[in-house]
């Protein structure tokens, strides 16, 4: 989301080209740099975004609200949802990017989604970058993620000369992509997770800057002899070492923002049922062959699925208070597809409502 030159304000849109972009938003600008990022985003793999203007405003403390308005809009997208979001206009935003992507982070928290941040244009060094994430350490969050250096692309606006444009965008695509051709549960990086058509800002990130960001949480995108720009990192902003967090890689957590998602959308048939032992052993049921489908996609750890996951569904999760107040709890567990223990997830439905 960002300012466009035209187009709907504060209504997401669905598109799925930038050549539908570019007819409804007016395509690249040289004031929007989501723009860049949305041209980005479908050249890297993206095949659905949800563009959403904001109004031009006469300063950037007031544009910062009108770019949470227009976030908040996005809650109006149901029965979809979105699960990636990137607002490239914040790392132009100075100290107000530090408030902005906390309530962006916490946005996504509440949706289950997953932010990407862009550092500021200024920032190029790997010294500067371990600077400005320590100056903004309240930033960290588990469903946000940063990526280092920003991008340069050949810009058609301006005769073809290199634009310092944010990576989120680029990045975006890449998950899409990974999601589409290997589930959500894998890495989006690697040697698979390549970045076409653009550059990184120097200098280039060696074995050494590599090995002392990622530890921080810091995502590096490097250049490989062979394979060009890759993404070569793919930890959560509360991924450093020193804090031992159970949500320190992107694709677990993704993981669980996907089977919760999916848990509460695929049980909203509940809201009307008793609450009651019938209805739990129909929960444990459902949910149980979900997981299955997923443990059989390649999605868990295990050889057996009483290895993979578990679902917990009874009277230990719900208690007589809860069944008088509609509520039914679902606890579930899954081994995630790296060297973990169990990673745990509660679900809380409405149940016992009066019918419509």
């Amino acid at each position: 989301m960002d300012w466009f030159p035209f187009g709907p304000v504060g209504e997401p849109t669905r598109i799925s080209s930038f050549d539908e972009f570019s007819q409804v938003f007016g395509g690249l600008h040289p004031q929007s740099q989501a723009s860049y990022s949305i041209y980005q985003y479908f050249q890297q793999g993206g095949a659905i975004a949800w563009v959403v203007r904001a109004g031009m405003t006469a300063d950037d403390a007031a544009f910062s609200t009108s770019l949470v308005t227009a976030m908040g809009e996005l809650t109006a997208i149901d029965p979809y949802v979105f699960n990636l979001l990137c607002i490239p206009v914040m790392a132009n935003l100075g100290d107000l990017q530090r408030e902005l992507v906390a309530a962006a982070a916490a946005f996504c928290e509440a949706q289950r989604a997953f932010l990407l941040v862009d550092p500021p244009a200024s920032i190029t060094t790997a010294a500067q970058m371990r600077t400005w994430l320590t100056d903004t350490d309240g930033i960290r969050h588990m469903n946000a993620a940063v990526y280092f250096p920003r991008l340069l692309m050949p810009d058609p606006l301006d005769g073809g000369r290199a634009r310092n444009i944010g990576a989120s965008g680029g990045v975006a695509g890449v998950y899409a992509r990974t999601d589409a051709a290997r589930g959500v549960w894998r890495p989006a990086a690697g040697i698979e997770a390549t970045l076409a058509g653009v550059d990184l800002m120097p200098p280039l990130l060696g074995d050494a800057d590599s090995a002392a960001l990622n530890p921080l949480g810091i995502n590096a995108l490097r250049v490989l002899p062979g394979l060009g720009n890759v993404v070569w990192g793919a930890r959560t902003l509360v991924g450093d070492d020193q804090r031992n967090s159970e949500w320190k890689y992107v694709p677990v957590r993704r993981t669980a923002l996907f089977i919760e998602q999916s848990l509460l959308t695929g049980l909203r048939w509940v809201a009307f049922e008793p609450n009651d032992e019938t209805l739990w052993a129909q929960i444990r049921l459902s949910v149980g062959t979900f997981m299955d489908e997923q443990f059989r996609r390649g999605m868990f750890q295990g050889h057996r699925s009483q290895d993979a996951y578990f679902v917990r569904c009874d009277p230990g999760t719900t208690s007589q208070r809860g069944i008088e107040a509609g509520v039914v709890n679902i606890v579930v567990g899954f081994a995630p597809m790296k060297p973990a223990e169990f990673i745990v997830i509660h679900v809380r439905q409405v149940a016992g409502q009066p019918a419509p």
